[in-house]
């Protein structure tokens, strides 16, 4: 089975992921009548498990909507103990090196990931584990907030291979790792 870890994220113009208070509002100041979802019903049909940060778990279960995944969601976290109550079957708590993780999802028969929150993204790319990266960006400039990129070891090189402009002002680009 073909191994592949993904990245659907929106970004400032700036890159950042996240305001200065951790605020995602401006996600939304392009106004979508329709409710496009820009790709993300596609994209999330092709994963087979989700890979994400306590911080983006935690987000997740304080919207005010319902458990909004069926795929199994992994969430890494050195600092939870067990994931509460009301996701247990919802979500499993991993732990270990990023290889190590990847290798328990894999045993479990889940090859296409979905790997969300910044930190979590930051940490598979300065391991270079993401095979492939879509970009939505937000025409706003934050000045600052929670980037999505950090330092990396080396340098990586992505090809573009599909752009798209979503609501006459939102800019969509997918790139595939150049290995």
């Amino acid at each position: 089975m073909i191994k592949k870890n993904k990245v659907f994220i929106a970004t400032s113009l700036d890159g950042f992921i996240a305001d200065r208070e951790g605020g995602i509002d401006w996600l939304h100041s392009i106004p979508n009548p329709e409710h496009n979802d820009m790709g993300y019903s596609a994209f999330i049909s092709g994963i087979d498990a989700l890979v994400m940060g306590r911080t983006t778990f935690e987000t997740v279960c304080g919207f005010d909507i319902p458990w909004p995944y069926t795929q199994p969601v992994f969430v890494l976290s050195n600092s939870l103990s067990s994931i509460p109550d009301s996701y247990s079957g919802k979500a499993e708590l991993v732990r270990g090196s990023l290889q190590e993780i990847l290798s328990e999802i894999h045993a479990k028969g889940y090859f296409q990931l979905y790997i969300d929150g910044g930190k979590t993204i930051q940490s598979f790319l300065k391991e270079d584990l993401i095979d492939e990266l879509t970009l939505t960006t937000i025409p706003v400039l934050l000045g600052g907030g929670i980037p999505l990129f950090s330092e990396l070891p080396r340098r990586l090189d992505f090809a573009c291979v599909e752009s798209k402009l979503y609501l006459d002002k939102v800019a969509q680009n997918r790139y595939i790792r150049m290995r």
